[in-house]
C-alpha cells in the first residue's frame, strides 16, 4: 500500500497498472489543452506526456499526481478509485432540481456529478410563458461550450444571440452555449425539453 502526498492510498496491485493514457487525452481534449499546455499546467514534460497517452510509458505516482493536478483533479479522482464502478446510476429521486419554480420554470440535473465530468444531461419543465434564464438558474456557461436541446412536449423558442428559433416536438438544435441564449414558452400547454451541455469544446 502506498500513500501519495495528497493522502490518497494506493494498493500495489493498483500501482502496477498505472494506465492512464487513454483518459488523460480525453479530459485534456475536452478541456481544450494542447500537449504544451497541460505540461505547463502541471511541470511534465510534454514529450511524457505524449508518451503516457500512448501508453508507450506508466507515469510514477508523483508524475501522476502531477498530471491529475494539471487536469484540475486529485490523483484518486484521475485513477477513479473514489468511483463506484464503471456504471453510475442517478434514480429519480436523487435528481438534483434548481430552476424558477415560481416562475414556471423547474430544471432537473440527470447526470452524477462525478469528477472530470465536461458533460450535463438536463431535464427542463417550462410553464405557459416561462422561460429560462431567471434569476436562480445556470449562469452562462464557459467559453467554448456547446449546447444540444430535444424539444420533448409542446412548443419552445430558443432566442439566441438575438435571433430566434421556433421549435416544436421532436425538434433538436444544437447551438453555442456561450453566446447570450434562453429558451422561452410560447404556449399553450407546457412544454419539456431534455439538453446535454458539453463544456470547453472548440468550435470547428
Amino acid at each position: 500500500m502506498v500513500t501519495v502526498a495528497t493522502g490518497t492510498e494506493i494498493p500495489d496491485s493498483e500501482r502496477e497498472r498505472i494506465q492512464i493514457g487513454p483518459r488523460v487525452r480525453a479530459l485534456r481534449d475536452n478541456m481544450g489543452l494542447s500537449l504544451r499546455d497541460l505540461a505547463e499546467r502541471c511541470g511534465v514534460s510534454a514529450t511524457t506526456l505524449s508518451q503516457v497517452e500512448r501508453g508507450e510509458s506508466s507515469p510514477t505516482l508523483q508524475v501522476a499526481a502531477r498530471i491529475a493536478a494539471g487536469l484540475d483533479l486529485t490523483l484518486s479522482q484521475l485513477l477513479r478509485l473514489d468511483e463506484g464502478g464503471s456504471v453510475t446510476v442517478v434514480r429519480a429521486a436523487e435528481r438534483r432540481r434548481g430552476g424558477s419554480p415560481k416562475r414556471g420554470h423547474v430544471v432537473e440535473i440527470l447526470t452524477a456529478p462525478l469528477p472530470g465530468q465536461r458533460s450535463e444531461l438536463t431535464r427542463h419543465e417550462l410553464r405557459d410563458g416561462a422561460r429560462t434564464g431567471n434569476a436562480g438558474d445556470p449562469p452562462m456557461h464557459e467559453p467554448g461550450t456547446r449546447e444540444i436541446a430535444l424539444v420533448e412536449q409542446g412548443r419552445v423558442v430558443l432566442h439566441c444571440d438575438g435571433v430566434d428559433h421556433p421549435l416544436q416536438q421532436g425538434d433538436c438544435v444544437t447551438f453555442d452555449a456561450d453566446l447570450p441564449h434562453h429558451f422561452e414558452n410560447p404556449g399553450p400547454g407546457a412544454a419539456v425539453l431534455l439538453a446535454v451541455v458539453s463544456a470547453g469544446l472548440r468550435r470547428s
